[in-house]
């Protein structure tokens, strides 16, 4: 008798799990939502738009891999990724050294030392557009302190000053604004990792005789590893997606870049929303996917390497 209530009070209503399941999934929907429209829909997109022609207004044609061919021949989209692998290269260790040695410093019990952590953190908190502004104007080539020292105290000729935005230069301007401005972050994520590592440790190395250099080899560094591994996934990826530095630094009043400044999602926002190249800038955004996946994954296999 009582399994046929139940099989009745079934019938005619959602069970009390059913109930809360679709409590539970309404919490969720709205952000799933959000994520399916305006990331994974624009993703799976992107995919098939890059074996396709499009601008935007007339009808889509299937282009196959010709968007891709045309890659290899395309001066400015071979400029781009090379400014962009350089520009990584350059950044990544500068900024995983820079970032561990602030953090080091600042673990020691030194006088103002929360202070000093403070004023490092701040160029990651501050307007890119503020700290941008600040930077041209101190390497202005003709008003910049910077060039004023070289010319004052190093001799350097008016004519050799050194064009910081412009040129061979413009990349290596890039790489020390970026250093000079993430630092701060991954020196906070450092400092997290330093005080996570037992004292015990650093006393029996003491006990031993061993010096800073050797604590730092035999534990600090081994006990970092974990920390460094978040640290050069996550620069490495920014360093590939950078934009906003490029554009304020190198790209002037117009916006518009040079062959020597150029990076690869300028290119494809340049493709996309100033000639309307929509099949091709998603085929360039593909190229992007497959050598930051590629960079990531030959990072997660030497990590897991270097762990067993």
């Amino acid at each position: 008798m009582a399994d046929q209530a139940s099989a009745v009070t079934k019938k005619k209503g959602l069970s009390r799990q059913t109930k809360r399941d679709l409590v539970a999934y309404s919490f969720i929907a709205p952000n799933f939502i959000g994520f399916a429209v305006f990331t994974l829909i624009p993703i799976v997109f992107a995919f098939a738009l890059a074996f396709l022609n499009w601008d935007g207004s007339n009808p889509i044609t299937f282009a196959g891999f010709d968007n891709f061919k045309q890659l290899f021949s395309d001066t400015f989209f071979k400029a781009a990724l090379k400014n962009t692998i350089i520009y990584c290269v350059g950044t990544v260790p500068l900024t995983m050294i820079a970032s561990l040695a602030l953090a080091i410093v600042l673990n020691q019990k030194v006088i103002g030392r929360g202070v000093f952590r403070t004023l490092s953190f701040f160029p990651y908190v501050a307007s890119l557009v503020a700290v941008t502004a600040v930077w041209k104007m101190l390497f202005h080539p003709s008003k910049g302190p910077i060039n004023n020292i070289l010319y004052t105290y190093f001799k350097v000729p008016l004519e050799e000053l050194p064009q910081w935005f412009s040129g061979g230069l413009v990349l290596l301007s890039m790489v020390l604004f970026s250093v000079w401005k993430y630092m701060g972050y991954y020196m906070v994520i450092y400092l997290a990792g330093l005080q996570g590592i037992s004292s015990e440790l650093y006393e029996a190395a003491s006990l031993d005789g061993a010096g800073t250099w050797a604590k730092f080899r035999y534990i600090t560094w081994p006990q970092l590893q974990s920390t460094t591994f978040f640290v050069v996934v996550m620069l490495t990826i920014n360093c590939f997606k950078v934009y906003d530095i490029a554009i304020m630094l190198a790209g002037g009043g117009s916006g518009e870049l040079t062959t020597s400044a150029t990076v690869l999602v300028y290119y494809i926002y340049q493709k996309a929303f100033m000639e309307w190249k929509l099949g091709y800038s998603s085929a360039v955004a593909m190229v992007l996917f497959v050598l930051v996946f590629v960079v990531t994954m030959i990072q997660f296999r030497g990590q897991k390497k270097y762990a067993e």
